[in-house]
């Protein structure tokens, strides 16, 4: 990347919206969350004013907040694509009767999770100066996979300028192809706007879990995002970390500019590996790696640290960098303690922040799951869809929405309620008016 085509950016945190049909079925195998809480009863309004008071957290500090709006759910077109005929009602029916995996995965409110939706290299890293976004096939789950079209369409909407964003079809569906997006992707720079060092991390066998993220797909990727070779880089996620439960890497390793923090357990290779492959860049990284005799992989991975938030927040001329967490991170004392070592030394995250995402949590999501990063230039934030973007004023009309809409509690057989698929069209399509994408779901046609 040309130094002349450097230029101011902000880093934006896209947020998926929790949808109406949040739910615990116990889909995601590997995930231990999400397992220890299947069949328990949610609070999709819980869930979602919870996502909602993190995106105002953030913004009020001065991180740049924006929203994805969920996807439609129950998907009625998978569940007749897969046999289930009749009236709408007669298909939730039936599924629920004779295949309630099925309709659970159809029902599932899993593209919350923002991180999955997609990889996205900023302008500054590409060699043709444009944005470029790939969204994940994520093909290894069923409830899952059928997130790829739907959130390809919608950031093709949101960003929608061709002179400065560009688009890729999920890749195929194909294990050997197995995209999660940027739960496994990491990118260190100087400043936001600096070229970056891009960092793909894929998994290899394990003894329990299988990896989700192969690097056949991570290599297509950053090929198709026209990625420096000299400044993009394939690490392995560890063995034991996955079958720990880290299903993505970002439950053990986050980075925000010229810091990488995470276990020592995450990478395959040890971190002398990454000093060494990062050494040559002019960026003055900080690596900060957590040893097991201060925290176990197992409390790492039930307390989601690692899935928190580095975050810069600007005040005035000076910037200091924040680590977001999980309030499950304030309640047990050893990932405590290294919050305060953190903070308190010499490393340049100077504060933390708790935030309540517990029924995330209790699916398998922390608080750097639930968003997309999207590095901007003023120029690029012009052209982008200015109804997603987070302000006191749409805060405050959302958790209305939110409000007149969800359902404090569903449960398993809730799912089968038609009522429940007509309230969230009905949702979906207030939705849409009040971030100005009408049009964005099937049922509106």
């Amino acid at each position: 990347m040309a130094l002349d085509r450097l230029m101011p950016a902000r880093e934006f945190n896209f947020d998926g919206l929790v949808g109406p049909t949040h739910n615990y079925a116990g889909l995601a195998l590997g995930n231990l969350a999400s397992q220890a809480h299947r069949h328990e009863t949610s609070s999709p309004k819980a869930a979602a004013l919870q996502g909602l008071a993190k995106m105002k957290h953030l913004r009020d500090l001065g991180v740049c907040q924006a929203v994805l709006p969920p996807q439609e759910r129950p998907h009625l077109a998978t569940l007749r694509r897969i046999g289930f005929t009749g009236t709408d009602a007669e298909v939730l029916s039936r599924a629920h009767r004779e295949a309630p995996h099925l309709l659970a995965a159809c029902a599932s409110a899993s593209c919350m999770w923002a991180a999955n939706a997609a990889t996205v290299s900023p302008s500054a890293d590409t060699k043709d100066g444009r944005v470029h976004f790939t969204a994940a096939n994520l093909v290894h789950h069923l409830h899952r996979s059928i997130e790829a079209n739907d959130t390809a369409r919608v950031l093709r909407r949101i960003f929608a300028d061709p002179g400065r964003f560009a688009h890729h079809d999920p890749l195929p569906s194909t294990g050997q192809l197995a995209d999660e997006g940027a739960a496994n992707h990491l990118r260190l720079c100087a400043t936001h706007g600096a070229p970056g060092i891009e960092l793909f991390v894929h998994g290899a066998p394990s003894k329990v879990h299988r990896a989700r993220q192969q690097r056949r797909a991570s290599e297509t990727v950053a090929r198709l995002h026209g990625l420096d070779p000299q400044r993009t880089f394939f690490v392995e996620q560890a063995p034991e970390a996955i079958d720990a439960g880290a299903f993505h890497n970002d439950v053990v390793s986050v980075a925000n500019q010229n810091v990488l923090f995470g276990h020592a357990a995450a990478f395959a290779e040890g971190w002398s590996h990454l000093r060494a492959i990062l050494q040559p860049f002019n960026v003055d990284l900080q690596l900060i790696r957590i040893d097991p005799d201060r925290l176990s992989l197992e409390d790492a991975v039930a307390t989601y640290l690692f899935n928190s938030q580095i975050v810069t927040i600007e005040r005035g001329a000076d910037a200091a960098m924040a680590l977001v967490c999980p309030t499950e991170c304030r309640e047990h004392g050893a990932v405590r303690r290294v919050i305060d070592a953190l903070t308190s030394g010499p490393s340049p995250i100077h504060e933390a922040h708790f935030v309540d995402t517990r029924q995330s949590m209790r699916n398998g999501g922390g608080p750097a799951c639930l968003r997309l990063r999207v590095v901007l230039t003023d120029d690029e934030l012009a052209a982008t869809h200015a109804g997603v973007l987070l302000t006191d004023d749409l805060y405050g009309r959302l958790v209305a929405w939110v409000n007149r809409h969800y359902r404090d509690t569903l449960g398993p057989d809730d799912l089968a309620d038609p009522r429940l698929l007509d309230e969230s069209r009905a949702a979906l399509d207030d939705l849409s008016r009040l971030l100005a994408l009408e049009g964005i779901y099937a049922f509106q046609a």
